[in-house]
């Protein structure tokens, strides 16, 4: 067996702990028994995936093992993925809830990557063990000559009363009046987030309207010092330790409040979906996460890297269970218990807080700039679900569970999920089928009035 293999990751995250990550794995492979061609050496840029690739160009490989040391866009491992007519093994690995900063996000680099290779058609497999684990050998052989597909759930029996139909039909309506406001442009890399305006309308009956980072900005410039003193106050209420963050910049992020909130009320949008980053930080000079948060909590759902379908999705659950929604990163699973942590930087509205925290004033993790909420979710039932263009098609992702009463798993907003299926299927439902790295959350039980929208709307549903 010949076998290509390189490690990917992001100077954004902690390089010296993906590159120990990735060289552990190195030496589990070097057990095989394969020729490797290859090494762990971090490729973090695309001109050094091409260099890395002309050692292996024109070999007859048996496949390409693609160590995903941190959290990387899917341009890389596509760039690799691409370099070969062999299948392509995604290989993450999970790091410890320390409640401290999420050091490699490596699951949700697999989670991009498979999205983007699902799409273009290619053969690829996934695993997700530590190199320390005791099965992390196996399952790396069995990747590496068996086609991996996603479980089947079974379709669950939900009765739906003709109270809720009658609210189903009004999600219908109301989508066919709303506009989802899209700002900016999606990151690089981050194929899940693509949209077509037409298509949206087609699929879900929303209609989008965009406008540039520029305006947004000025519109942000724009906002009086009154009204960012009176925002600061408001959230002042439920948010500690405003005080002993930097000030300027906090007052940045303040500003990105309003002037989301300015376009919202002129343009009459029903949510938005943000460029978050790079722009907002190496620009604007602070973090989007906590002011659509607020909106979030004001009734206009909002998601980052200005994924409108993520923010569909999050406002048909918003009206569903009549409360704020929560789109998050699939970060953490462990087998072993069933669950898995759903998190992103700070952007959860703090009525989703767990309320015996507190919920907290921080700066993103990785750009230092403010402002987060931090907090772990409540506890409770909730209803996952997202609008999906995974694999080529028009779909309705629905699952469910119980949110757990846990400690922060990692810094900024987070929440523990007991999946209701084996933690493993649910993975292995979200590799197989290629699925977005961006997962609406609502509190309480509608995956019967989601399956009957997926139902009036003509969409497949994919269960979780």
């Amino acid at each position: 067996m010949r076998l290509a293999v390189a490690a990917i990751a992001s100077p954004m995250f902690d390089t010296a702990f993906a590159q120990r990550m990735a060289t552990a794995a190195f030496e589990v492979l070097d057990t095989v028994g394969a020729e490797l061609i290859g090494s762990p050496s971090l490729l973090v840029n695309e001109d050094a995936v091409n260099a890395a690739v002309t050692a292996w160009t024109g070999a007859d490989l048996d496949a390409l093992v693609l160590l995903q040391a941190s959290f990387a866009d899917s341009r890389l491992a596509v760039a690799l993925a691409e370099s070969t007519d062999a299948p392509t093994l995604l290989w993450a690995f999970p790091e410890d809830r320390t409640g401290g900063r999420l050091l490699l996000n490596s699951l949700c680099g697999i989670n991009l990557a498979g999205f983007a290779l699902k799409r273009r058609g290619r053969d690829y497999r996934w695993m997700y063990r530590r190199p320390s684990d005791a099965n992390a050998l196996a399952e790396l052989r069995r990747a590496l000559v068996t086609a991996q597909s996603p479980p089947l759930a079974p379709s669950p029996v939900l009765a739906l009363d003709s109270g809720a139909q009658r609210e189903v039909d009004d999600v219908r309506r109301r989508l066919a009046e709303s506009t989802i406001g899209i700002v900016g442009e999606r990151p690089a890399g981050f194929e899940p987030c693509d949209y077509d305006p037409t298509r949206l309308a087609d699929v879900t009956g929303a209609a989008a309207e965009q406008v540039s980072l520029p305006l947004f900005f000025a519109r942000a410039r724009q906002a009086s010092d009154a009204d960012v003193a009176a925002l600061r106050a408001e959230i002042a209420v439920d948010l500690h330790g405003l005080d002993a963050l930097d000030q300027l910049s906090l007052d940045r992020s303040l500003r990105l409040n309003l002037g989301l909130s300015s376009l919202i009320q002129e343009r009459g949008w029903s949510a938005v979906a943000t460029r978050c980053w790079p722009e907002c930080f190496t620009e604007f000079g602070a973090a989007a996460c906590a002011p659509q948060a607020f909106l979030a909590d004001a009734g206009v759902p909002a998601c980052c890297e200005a994924d409108a379908y993520g923010s569909v999705t999050g406002l048909v659950l918003q009206w569903l269970t009549g409360s704020p929604s929560f789109v998050a990163d699939l970060v953490g699973v462990d087998f072993d218990e069933g669950t898995g942590v759903f998190w992103h930087c700070g952007l959860a509205p703090i009525s989703l807080a767990d309320p015996e925290a507190v919920a907290t004033a921080t700066v993103h993790s990785n750009r230092g700039k403010p402002l987060l909420n931090e907090f772990p979710l409540k506890p409770g039932r909730v209803t996952l679900a997202r609008f999906s263009q995974s694999a080529g098609e028009d779909r309705l992702v629905i699952g469910g569970g119980e949110m757990l009463r846990a400690p922060l798993a990692f810094a900024g907003t987070a929440g523990v999920l007991q999946f209701d299926r084996p933690a493993v299927d649910v993975l292995d439902t979200v590799m197989g089928e290629g699925l977005e790295h961006h997962y609406g959350i609502g509190y309480g039980d509608v995956r019967a009035e989601l399956y009957a929208l997926a139902d009036q709307l003509d969409l497949a549903v994919v269960s979780l």
